[in-house]
């Protein structure tokens, strides 16, 4: 469940900046396989990865962490 939300929220935020999945995949330096997973929900993102998103989408590693699980790390 929580790989859903992670996954969720990086392809909203990678269609909101006008990436396509291959492109942001290739960006970042990984398969597109990989990044699917993610948005999927196969794969929770590991901190760097979603920090390496993050930069690269140019917003926050805060706006890509999910609500409940912000509120689980305070």
């Amino acid at each position: 469940m929580e790989a859903e939300k992670w996954g969720r929220r990086i392809r909203a935020f990678r269609k909101l900046k006008g990436y396509t999945q291959e492109g942001l995949a290739n960006s970042l330096g990984v398969s597109v396989s990989i990044l699917g997973e993610v948005e999927r929900g196969n794969r929770v993102p590991t901190e760097q990865f979603v920090e390496q998103i993050a930069a690269k989408l140019e917003v926050s590693v805060d706006d890509l962490t999910p609500p409940d699980v912000r509120a689980e790390k305070k």
